[in-house]
């Protein structure tokens, strides 16, 4: 299947949750925020999100600085 992501065309695997789409894209263990379709996916539901055809994502990750 195909998905938006960070407004760039990816393909990913049917039954691919936002978990396993952070750690392909080199965000595992970053602090991120994902926008799914223009709503804010909280933390605790990335593991269980799973992502469809189509579907638009926004990440987001903090970078230290001062």
């Amino acid at each position: 299947m195909q998905i938006i992501l960070n407004g760039q065309p990816r393909d990913c695997d049917a039954a691919t949750t936002i978990a396993r789409l952070l750690e392909q894209a080199g965000y595992a263990g970053r602090r991120v925020a994902v926008e799914l379709n223009q709503e804010i996916v909280p933390r605790s539901r990335h593991d269980s999100q799973l992502l469809a055809d189509g579907d638009r994502l926004e990440i987001v990750h903090a970078i230290g600085g001062g």
